[in-house]
């Protein structure tokens, strides 16, 4: 039997019920839907988080729990908001909290697929800050799901983290989708080293 694997959301901005976090949220559901564990890291969580040291998530609890969620996760979803044609600061400070698993048997994102959201304004935001996101990803070794979902926010577009615009809740659930789906795929594949050589 297969463990349901396990999603990770980080994001979201100092305002409570930000459309980002709500995005965010409607991911997190579309890839429940699909069997899979998830928790959120949204936007009290990471104002909580102090500035990033190395050594200082063995001093606070809530960077504590953030690390060894990334720790034991099969995939992650980062949504940040476009701030000045790139992420925030804030979601910015909560990935690098994973350089705390630098010395990993699995280091950083190794391997996982990461599900990423961007929302703004202007569609010129957008685009700079999913491809600065794509490249965090990449730094960290994991895996950009095809599908980046870049939505153009507007008042009253989320009502209790569902997207009330059919485009922009496709592209959330499809985020949601891949992450759960390659998080399970990889999972049920045996790598080259546990089977030997043919």
């Amino acid at each position: 039997m297969t463990t349901a694997p396990y999603i990770v959301g980080i994001g979201g901005t100092t305002s409570p019920d930000s459309s980002t976090e709500q995005a965010l949220m409607q991911a997190l559901a579309s890839a429940e839907r699909e069997g899979a564990r998830v928790r959120l890291f949204g936007g009290a969580d990471i104002v909580d988080l102090p500035h990033y040291a190395y050594g200082v998530a063995a001093r606070h609890e809530g960077a504590s729990a953030l690390v060894q969620a990334v720790r034991e996760a099969d995939g992650l979803i980062i949504a940040s908001p476009g701030y000045h044609g790139s992420i925030s600061g804030l979601v910015k400070n909560a990935i690098d909290f994973i350089e705390e698993t630098a010395k990993d048997e699995r280091v950083y994102l190794d391997g996982l697929p990461v599900g990423l959201i961007v929302t703004a304004y202007g569609w010129q935001a957008t685009g700079s800050t999913l491809a600065t996101l794509r490249s965090i990803v990449h730094a960290l070794r994991g895996w950009p799901t095809p599908l980046g979902a870049a939505i153009k926010s507007a008042s009253g577009m989320f009502t209790d983290g569902v997207c009330n615009d059919p485009a922009a809740a496709g592209q959330l659930d499809l985020v949601g989708r891949q992450v759960a789906e390659f998080a399970r795929l990889r999972s049920r594949l045996p790598s080259a080293t546990a089977t030997g050589p043919n």
